[in-house]
């Protein structure tokens, strides 16, 4: 890793210089000395804006290959219908070249992180390591979605830590409540916490996931993770829309955090999750945008000014004010600190995880507060580079290979759909 100094860059509401060494942010805003600067590569930031990059914290994401499949059905029908049986379908190829289109996406839009819920993980494991930025993989855990063999294979690959990475880690992933037996989910629990895994699952989606939850086991999706040792500060809950009272305190008490994905779950008619609520008791609340058939795309710019928005309606109903700094966090640092990465900030010891903004899009002008324009205002085409780990991974609105990817996803979507 080389040096790259960020010169003039708008940063603080000034003008500033920006050192980064390595992986990680050096210094910021002062003079440096000519051995610290040495070799580095200068970069003339002058009418940009530097912010932190985006972590989506819970997608899918080789299911850009359904983009747009199934629209307009509620969630167990349209998993039932549709997505399980076009997923049988899915080869290893397959989720290699959605992966792909996947992370283009992400970083076009400004994501170097992102967890994964998906199959054949080593094919995104090896996407991610190739494209440069980062990801927690998910090994997903479903008794009631695989076979006995591959059901044992994800405990073998777990233990033995297979693939990890500086910027790859793998994650306990049980799909869910109603998609493991009890054995599977508490065998899941018990591996994360002796490995030292971060555990991720979907959590109280719908209501018909509570109250089948309340039927069977007598209690709230959020009560029984508790009950079972599951909430942590290593506990990421994907959804968290029906939740009462009670329930986000367990989640603050607890230091698990609790990943919204309101375009999601507003398209697919679930419901809108208290995000206000849920910041105002003290729970690390990330942003994620789940897959892009239910969204329908990666996008967390976007995902953050709808969670603005809502936050900002459901705060005044109770005479309180979201302030956009906590938006940002929710969309970058938040969904860092889940999965245990030192990030999303744009401070002296940090990961080197940045976007730089133009400012002279028309979008952010004026310039009464650049941090509104980028919140509430701009969109991503205002996005001039991204920096994941110290490296670009994309320069001047470009990324490397990117018209052999969006060619292959076309071609293989087709296919997919023919089989």
């Amino acid at each position: 890793m080389g040096k790259i100094l960020l010169q003039s860059v708008f940063h603080n509401n000034k003008e500033c210089n920006i050192l980064i060494n390595g992986t990680t942010f050096y210094a910021i805003d002062r003079q440096f000395s000519p051995a610290e600067i040495d070799g580095a590569e200068v970069v003339d930031c002058k009418g940009m804006a530097i912010f932190p990059a985006f972590y989506n914290a819970h997608t899918h994401a080789a299911m850009t290959l359904m983009r747009g499949y199934a629209d307009d059905t509620p969630l167990f029908e349209w998993l039932n219908n549709y997505v399980w049986p076009l997923e049988a379908k899915l080869t290893a190829d397959d989720i290699e070249i959605g992966s792909r289109l996947a992370v283009l996406e992400m970083i076009h839009s400004g994501t170097v992180f992102f967890a994964d819920m998906y199959w054949h993980r080593e094919r995104t494991m090896k996407v991610v390591e190739e494209m440069g930025i980062r990801a927690a993989i998910g090994v997903t855990i479903s008794d009631k979605l695989t076979s006995p063999q591959d059901f044992e294979n994800n405990f073998t690959f777990l233990k033995k830590h297979t693939g990890e990475s500086e910027r790859v880690s793998l994650v306990v992933m049980p799909h869910s409540i109603y998609m493991n037996t009890d054995e599977s989910f508490k065998r899941s629990i018990a591996v994360a916490k002796a490995e030292n895994y971060i555990f991720h699952t979907h959590l109280s989606e719908t209501e018909k996931e509570v109250v089948d939850c309340q039927q069977q086991f007598h209690c709230t999706p959020v009560e029984l993770m508790e009950k079972w040792g599951a909430l942590s500060p290593n506990f990421v809950g994907a959804h968290c829309v029906h939740l009462n009272e009670s329930e986000k305190e367990i989640l603050a008490g607890t230091g698990s955090t609790a990943v919204v994905n309101p375009c999601s779950n507003l398209k697919l008619g679930s419901g809108i999750p208290d995000i206000a609520g849920l910041h105002s008791k003290g729970v690390n609340v990330a942003l994620g945008t789940d897959g892009a058939s239910s969204n329908n795309n990666l996008d967390m710019h976007e995902e953050m000014k709808i969670a603005a928005l809502l936050g900002q309606l459901q705060a005044h109903s109770i005479n309180k004010i979201f302030h956009k700094n906590d938006i940002l966090t929710m969309a970058t640092e938040a969904g860092a600190k889940a999965y245990g990465l030192h990030a999303g900030k744009i401070e002296e010891g940090y990961l080197a995880d940045c976007l730089l903004v133009e400012l002279d899009n028309a979008q952010m002008i004026p310039c009464h507060d650049y941090l509104s324009n980028w919140i509430y205002s701009a969109n991503t085409n205002a996005i001039h580079s991204v920096i994941c780990n110290g490296s670009f991974v994309m320069r001047n609105h470009h990324v490397d290979g990117e018209e052999e990817i969006l060619r292959d996803a076309k071609k293989r979507a087709k296919e997919i759909l023919e089989r």
